[in-house]
């Protein structure tokens, strides 16, 4: 038998028993609205902040010619299939005549030495050393290859430039001149040019362009170079230029040599000394296949998201300013209505433009076609990246993270 509703308590009953009134539907309909409202604006933010940035941020420039001396570091840890390729590029470079190049094969197992050697061919200019003993205790691998390479070169450098490769970077052959002239031209101590980031894989396309994006979509980078502040920091240790006075003045590698997140952090401690650092687009000149394949890539990123960020707390903030800016807009826009449904669809083309203008800008262009298509995908890349910041969290407190058959300090 039914029961007919009490006339005190009018509303709508619920498969959970509940009873739904006019005025919570009416605060919970508000509520949304809000959440819908508050993720638009944010997404609104991200696309102007983007257009400020295609217009100011630096770029390498080619034809510049460098007359001090030039200390290339590659740290390589079984890299055989890739370091003849940039050692390739390393020797076909113009514009840099006291250019030395010094190799570290970091105890590989695969003839990553011999392989760079024979890439050399004899050249002069290069040096490839060996690290047997592996990172001292809670010192990274990268950490500890690159300081070894200047205690194989007697110390620390006093002056001229340091410049920091990985073994996956491809170079063009204006690369380094035209980076170490916007550190001389820019007065900085360090110069991060930004490699285009090349992905093949369908999850290193919904990744890989999250890392140019996310902070080229909330950080005014004209703001943050001339300020010293180590919380508006940009960096990607791919391929950093160190003016090699602030750098030694800094302690060298050693003042990183347990960090997940080595680049940034490098140049948190120049500017805590006062020194400025920027972030440069380097393509078409540079370009980078970070990892190759879903695995690596999972493993890749969980070794390290956990502190990007600085804390915990930290990820968790960034995760939900992500969600409620890149995820609640486009669900209104596709279960809305009315009201709701506008500034959901506000919000997701607000999010396709943040994504499709750092696409160009990273790629050297302008936005195309394929990056308007690339970034409708944008909300999956969130779910992803989400996923992969908890698991690095996971791991970081289980202590299982690894890299390169290494636990991580």
């Amino acid at each position: 038998m039914v029961q007919p509703q009490s006339r005190a308590h009018p509303g709508v009953g619920t498969g959970s028993g509940r009873v739904l009134t006019p005025g919570s539907s009416a605060r919970a309909n508000s509520a949304a609205a809000a959440s819908v409202a508050a993720g638009t604006s944010i997404a609104v933010a991200g696309a102007v902040v983007a257009a400020v940035n295609r217009a100011t941020l630096p770029r390498l420039t080619p034809g510049a010619q460098v007359a001090e001396s030039v200390a290339v570091v590659v740290p390589a840890r079984n890299e055989a299939r890739r370091i003849a390729d940039v050692v390739g590029d390393l020797r076909a470079q113009r514009g840099v005549p006291r250019l030395t190049v010094h190799i570290v094969d970091d105890a590989s197992t695969d003839g990553t030495g011999e392989v760079a050697r024979d890439a050399a061919g004899g050249d002069s200019r290069f040096t490839v050393v060996r690290s047997e003993d592996g990172p001292p205790a809670g010192w990274t691998g990268k950490a500890a290859a690159c300081s070894f390479a200047f205690r194989e070169r007697g110390g620390l450098p006093s002056d001229g430039v340091v410049v920091f490769v990985d073994a996956d970077v491809r170079l063009g052959p204006d690369a380094i001149a035209s980076a170490v002239n916007l550190l001389r031209h820019s007065g900085a101590a360090l110069v991060s040019p930004w490699p285009r980031q090349v992905a093949g894989s369908l999850l290193e396309r919904l990744v890989q362009p999250l890392l140019f994006w996310s902070w080229f979509s909330s950080l005014p980078v004209a703001v943050s170079h001339r300020s010293s502040r180590p919380s508006m920091v940009v960096a990607c240790g791919q391929f950093l230029v160190v003016d090699g006075q602030a750098y030694a003045e800094a302690g060298g590698h050693a003042a990183v040599a347990g960090s997940a997140t080595d680049d940034l952090d490098l140049a948190r401690v120049l500017r805590r000394a006062g020194a400025r650092t920027m972030v440069a687009a380097a393509a078409p000149h540079v370009s980078c296949r970070m990892y190759t394949g879903d695995a690596a890539l999972v493993r890749g990123y969980t070794r390290w998201l956990w502190s990007a960020f600085g804390s915990p707390l930290g990820a968790g903030v960034v995760v939900a300013v992500y969600t409620l800016g890149y995820l609640v807009p486009p669900v209104a826009a596709i279960t809305g209505s009315g009201r709701l449904r506008a500034w959901g669809l506000a919000g997701a083309a607000a999010a396709v433009t943040s994504r499709a203008v750092a696409a160009g800008t990273e790629r050297g262009g302008r936005p195309t076609t394929g990056d308007v298509a690339s970034a409708i995908a944008h909300p999956a890349s969130v779910v992803v990246f989400a996923a992969l910041t908890a698991m690095s969290l996971r791991l970081r407190r289980s202590g299982g993270a690894r890299w390169k058959g290494r636990v991580l300090p």
